[in-house]
């Protein structure tokens, strides 16, 4: 089947029709996704509006750090003993680790790979959050903000969200990242290649089929990067997911009453369907 063959018979109506019901059911919706190479959006619904977006502002701070790799302000060699930031569990893996010691490289890798909300806290004290608020500005993402590190607990004078976000910024961030245009194709690379290591394919990424500790190289010729972001009533995720056929960057907020198990059960198959979806625009 030749490239672009059939383009107008692929369509978004079971994701549609999922977000619909989600929406009916009182939850916040905002979904978009852009075709990578003509740069047209195919699916877009309440992409403007900014959502809580979980551990989604982990990207922003890696691209940050991907840039003072890079200018020399850190050196990725650096290595940072976890008993010099305050201790904290929502997430990742280095607090079961019996190693003190990464490599600020390292600590990047495990940001992104497993959502390490230690790692993630200590690489943003060491760029500090002005400059990441500065970087978003750079990036053209207006309605973007990364408003503090990971928490066991937030009081009342904490921020209440990690970070938020739209739909339609984060989908231009991933498409940039793939296009070697995020700072430059440097950073670019740095980013897509910590990212290309996310263990977590339960949401939009289960449909692709993939591995989720090895996916670098797919044997059937799928590029994929993503990240994912998670609280309370929060789920959220972006990517870039190209096949034979096309390729497209993508983004899903969902913001919903975790009620029951049914609750969140609903919200996340809204996510396989829109993966169910991709897949089919793509390959």
């Amino acid at each position: 089947m030749p490239r672009r063959a059939a383009a107008g018979r692929r369509s978004f109506a079971p994701t549609l029709a999922a977000l619909d019901e989600l929406a009916e059911s009182g939850a916040k919706v905002a979904v978009r996704v852009t075709d990578l190479d003509r740069g047209d959006p195919v699916l877009v619904g309440d992409d403007f509006i900014t959502l809580p977006i979980g551990g989604l502002g982990v990207v922003p701070l890696l691209v940050e750090v991907a840039a003072a790799f890079e200018d020399g302000r850190l050196d990725p060699a650096e290595s940072v003993d976890r008993a010099t930031t305050a201790d904290v569990s929502v997430a990742g893996v280095w607090h079961h680790l019996s190693a003190p010691v990464f490599s600020l490289g390292d600590l990047a890798v495990l940001a992104a790979a497993t959502g390490d909300a230690l790692a993630a806290n200590v690489l943003l004290e060491r760029v500090g959050l002005e400059a990441v608020r500065n970087r978003l500005g750079d990036l053209g993402m207006p309605r973007t903000a990364l408003l503090d590190g990971f928490r066991d607990s937030r009081g009342p004078d904490d921020a209440p969200h990690v970070a938020l976000g739209t739909a339609a910024e984060l989908s231009e961030l991933f498409s940039a990242l793939v296009n070697s245009t995020a700072v430059n194709a440097s950073v670019s690379a740095h980013v897509a290649e910590w990212l290309s290591l996310n263990h977590d394919l339960s949401l939009v990424a289960s449909a692709t089929g993939l591995d989720p500790f090895s996916h670098e190289n797919d044997e059937h010729g799928l590029l994929f990067i993503n990240k994912t972001g998670r609280g309370a009533g929060i789920r959220s995720e972006a990517g870039v997911l190209a096949g034979p056929r096309a390729g497209v960057s993508y983004a899903l907020i969902v913001c919903f009453d975790d009620l029951s198990i049914m609750h969140r059960m609903r919200a996340h198959s809204a996510f396989r369907v829109l993966g169910t979806d991709l897949m089919e625009y793509v390959y």
